[in-house]
């Protein structure tokens, strides 16, 4: 399954959406990559096991089932989380990425990619809207949470 889709964070016609810049944004999207319990429910701990200036190896652990998963980060761009797929996983990818469609207004676009099939003959097909509307109200929240912790830096 591909499937993409914008969540807005800055509307300057919205007046009851703080700006956020692409600084906090990315700052946001980093904590996602190095602290991602507040963005993932579900998510007991993760462990970073191996990282450069712009990849991170970690396992993510939820219960007994443990995913490794690969982050690559493009500086104030984007950011890309691709897992491994395992027995009790899948794997898949998610493409986060800054966009500008015009002055002063900020998006995030995400990208995901699973093995999940779209065709109406696949025994999955039922359960791909579901998923999709899953990951769009997930990531609403990511949007929230880094909007949370813009809030807390600017407030200290």
């Amino acid at each position: 399954m591909n499937f993409e889709h914008v969540v807005i964070v800055n509307e300057p016609e919205n007046p009851l959406l703080i700006d956020l810049s692409r600084e906090q944004l990315w700052f946001g999207l980093l904590c996602r990559a190095e602290n991602p319990r507040p963005f993932l429910p579900g998510l007991e701990h993760c462990v970073i096991v191996e990282r450069d200036d712009t990849t991170l190896v970690r396992d993510l652990h939820f219960g007994d089932t443990v995913i490794r998963d690969h982050v690559t980060l493009e500086p104030m761009e984007a950011v890309t989380f691709r897992s491994e797929a395992t027995e009790h996983h899948a794997g898949g990818s998610l493409r986060i990425s800054i966009e500008e469609p015009s002055v002063a207004q900020l998006v995030l676009r995400f990208h995901y990619r699973t093995t999940l099939a779209e065709r109406i003959s696949d025994p999955d097909s039922p359960y791909v809207e579901f998923v999709k509307s899953a990951y769009h109200a997930s990531d609403i929240d990511t949007v929230r949470v880094i909007r949370m912790i813009a809030e807390s830096e600017i407030s200290h």
